[in-house]
């Protein structure tokens, strides 16, 4: 009987764990949290995210539901407060001479519209609080509990135009527990951009959610992102375990 090496390479894979069936015969390298270099990366924990109230609810409301987001985040931070694990958020905010951009993509053109992360100054909090750009109001005593880095804000997706990549190396993090909001967009453009800059990262899947649009489910879109590219995709559940773990 011949068997070929295709067959034989996978069979290898299962029996070393390399390869799981359950990703579409991809390696999982995994991600071991390890003590003074692993910290807790959350994009736009944000009202106009988690919110009800929040002007994107419509779109992604179903998925956080979904996920249990709200819950699974805060799961998170609980825990890193709980093991003294560092925590850096990574916030979205439209200042009034972003409005002023000669040129958009579609959803900088949607966010703009509908007034999303906006705040009237960027040196002061008049109308920020309880306001779309403000955490959501579960989140303030991890927060804003002295400990935890608040970063520059991003003005597109990802990390390249805030200072989040300087705040880990500063802090010698080389590995992120990566997740927030949404799926596709920032907390993608955060994982690319992490380990484009040589982090390693794990992904908390139900950590996030993303757009729910006709023949559109940008959150379904993101976990196969996430698969092809982090060191780990792992759930709240198991995530929050390896947290203690460590």
């Amino acid at each position: 009987m011949k068997i070929s090496i295709k067959k034989v390479v996978f069979a290898i894979g299962l029996a070393t764990g390399v390869v799981s069936t359950s990703h579409a015969g991809l390696p999982d390298p995994g991600m071991v949290i390890s003590k003074g270099n692993t910290a807790v990366v959350i994009t736009d924990p944000q009202n106009d995210f988690l919110s009800p109230k929040g002007v994107t609810w419509g779109v992604v409301g179903k998925s956080v539901v979904a996920n249990n987001t709200v819950e699974n985040l805060d799961s998170l931070f609980k825990t890193a407060k709980a093991v003294d694990m560092p925590v850096f958020v990574s916030p979205h905010y439209y200042y009034p001479h972003d409005h002023e951009w000669q040129h958009e993509g579609a959803l900088e053109v949607l966010m703009h519209n509908i007034k999303m992360f906006d705040r009237e100054d960027a040196l002061s909090l008049k109308g920020f609080d309880g306001s779309g750009a403000d955490w959501l109001e579960q989140y303030k005593p991890y927060i804003n509990d002295g400990k935890t880095v608040v970063t520059s804000p991003h003005k597109m997706y990802g990390p390249d135009s805030n200072d989040l990549v300087l705040q880990l190396r500063k802090r010698g993090i080389d590995k992120v527990i990566l997740a927030g909001m949404s799926s596709n967009l920032c907390t993608e453009s955060h994982l690319r951009e992490l380990v484009e800059q040589g982090f390693e990262v794990q992904v908390v899947s139900d950590a996030t959610a993303g757009a729910i649009l006709p023949e559109m489910d940008a959150y379904q879109a993101s976990l196969i992102n996430f698969r092809m590219i982090a060191h780990a995709v792992r759930n709240t559940e198991q995530t929050v375990k390896q947290m203690k773990a460590h």
